[in-house]
């Protein structure tokens, strides 16, 4: 009652949830029964000030064993936003079916100042009683839960194990035959997977069938759903890896790790898939045995092509100059499929990072994007820095637009952006000078710690360090002449801003180590260092 003795207005929400999709089709449904019972009761309340908000809030086909439901997620937020005081369930486990998150739900509506009500098992959660009968049923609910999976799991076990489809979606090639549940061969379909076996076999690899078997119109097995259809797209690398890998398609049943004779046909023959497994083998690579050497961006793990739904994998490409290295980001769609059918392709590095620091400032006014030593910070700390305020990043080459999620907020920022701009690389903003230390100043290293090892006694002579480095003893000695240059021009290399230097060899130094005046030495050096780069507007 309120303070003038006037009912206070309760705002109650029904929620109804049904696991499985069954019996959805009628005209009265599960969850129709639910709300209809649901409705009569909180009009039996109506003396107490209860009145049935609008708004419905239903999940089919979800399980009560987890709290991601659209329904149940929106039930909770808003009762957050203040808009329900009472929540009415049939029963406790159309809730939840799991005690902990059960448990949970049921102290946020505590904190919240929600009464929680079951029609058909009464109990009021503002007792210690009423909490106490609430989850001794709940944990009855968690327990047929549990059973329930449990049985399921003995009878798809059996099933496997007899040779029978256990359920779920027919692979390319086979559909369901629905009055006995067994796989058979579609006959169209059937030829594609043979294809696909031999292609292989020929040698060619997971992309290049791929390629082939696009080029010839076929796709990936179409699924018809109620919403909407599945599958029916071009082939990739892993449609092609997986199903070369599936037992299914030489008459077997696979069930953990075992093999069992199926009860279906196969489309291809013991013998073939046992020929194409062996070649997988072969040519599958050991992990740690890979000479590649990973080289990441700042945008790594953040940029995707919009057109072509894929990540953005940073690269690069070796220049005339084999101590640099032009970095781009590329579509790897595109370079799956030759190419083609992405407007985007690839983009400079140097640009897209440059811009994207640029818009990520306007948003975020963060200080440490805009520090003075933010180029000096290593890759791996400006790339922490940047993933902990943007979600993800997007790029329509097509469009020349660009999206910026930040993390925290649920609306992406969008900004023109040409795609023109993005091929042109940046002049004087040599990337890898941040991420690696400067050629000349490692060779500069190299030449003392040389010295050091001869004055130590450790080495011999120059040509005994020679056959430890691999390297003939007149490169040595070249490296070692670097030791002629003053300490001024020695200081400035070594500590000295790594851009300038990126682009400076040892053989670009060897007139300065030859002149032995270190004045003269200080304006040559002068002479031959590179302005600093300066950030374009």
């Amino acid at each position: 009652m309120a303070e003038n003795g006037a009912v206070k207005i309760v705002r109650c929400a029904i929620y109804t949830r049904k696991s499985t999709t069954e019996n959805m089709q009628g005209d009265f449904t599960s969850l129709d029964a639910q709300r209809e019972s649901s409705e009569s009761y909180i009009k039996s309340q109506q003396h107490q000030g209860w009145v049935l908000l609008k708004e419905t809030y239903d999940d089919c086909g979800l399980s009560g064993a987890h709290t991601d439901r659209p329904a149940l997620q929106k039930l909770l937020q808003d009762i957050r936003d203040k808009k329900i005081d009472c929540v009415v369930v049939y029963k406790v486990d159309r809730l939840s079916r799991s005690l902990s998150d059960f448990v949970k739900v049921l102290q946020f509506f505590e904190e919240q100042q929600v009464t929680f009500v079951s029609i058909t098992q009464h109990f009021n959660t503002n007792t210690s009683m009423g909490r106490l009968t609430l989850n001794i049923l709940l944990s009855f609910a968690q327990f047929e839960r549990e059973i329930i999976s449990e049985r399921t799991k003995d009878k798809m076990s059996a099933a496997r194990k007899k040779g029978k489809w256990a359920g779920g979606l027919p692979g390319l090639g086979y559909e369901v035959d629905k009055p006995t549940k067994k796989l058979i061969i579609n006959p169209k379909e059937a030829e594609v997977i043979r294809r696909m076996f031999q292609l292989y076999l020929e040698g060619n690899s997971y992309r290049k069938i791929a390629l082939l078997l696009t080029a010839e119109g076929f796709r990936t097995k179409k699924y018809p759903c109620r919403k909407r259809n599945q599958g029916g797209v071009i082939f990739r690398n892993t449609n092609i890896q997986l199903i070369l890998k599936n037992a299914t398609y030489m008459g077997k049943i696979r069930y953990e790790d075992k093999l069992y004779d199926g009860l279906h046909e196969g489309i291809v023959t013991p013998e073939v898939f046992n020929q194409v497994q062996e070649k997988m083998k072969a040519n599958c690579r050991v992990p740690g045995t890979s000479t590649h050497r990973k080289f990441p961006g700042l945008l790594t793990g953040l940029f995707r092509c919009t057109s072509c739904k894929c990540s953005m994998c940073h690269t690069y490409a070796r220049g005339r100059n084999k101590n640099f290295n032009y970095r781009y980001y590329v579509c790897l769609y595109s370079i799956k499929h030759e190419w083609k059918g992405c407007p985007t392709k690839s983009v400079v590095a140097s640009a897209i990072e440059s811009k994207c620091l640029e818009f990520v400032i306007q948003l975020t006014k963060d200080q440490r994007l805009t520090a003075e030593d933010w180029p000096k910070l290593p890759l791996e700390k400006q790339s922490a820095i940047l993933k902990e305020l943007v979600k993800g990043i997007e790029y329509d080459g097509l469009k020349g637009k660009l999206w910026i999620e930040l993390n925290g907020a649920f609306k992406k920022h969008e900004f023109d952006l040409p795609l023109d701009l993005l091929k042109k690389r940046l002049p004087n903003l040599p990337r890898m000078a941040y991420e690696h230390e400067p050629h000349i100043r490692k060779q500069l290293l190299l030449a003392h710690q040389i010295r050091g090892m001869l004055a130590d006694g450790k080495a011999k002579d120059l040509q005994q360090i020679a056959g430890w480095l691999n390297l003939s003893k007149q490169r040595l000695e070249q490296v070692t002449n670097l030791l002629f240059l003053s300490p001024a021009v020695q200081e400035e290399i070594i500590f000295g801003d790594s851009v300038q230097l990126c682009d400076m060899t040892e053989r670009t130094l060897r007139p300065l180590a030859a002149e032995l005046d270190w004045a003269k030495q200080a304006v040559s050096w002068q002479a031959i260092l590179p302005t600093p780069y300066v950030k374009p507007s």
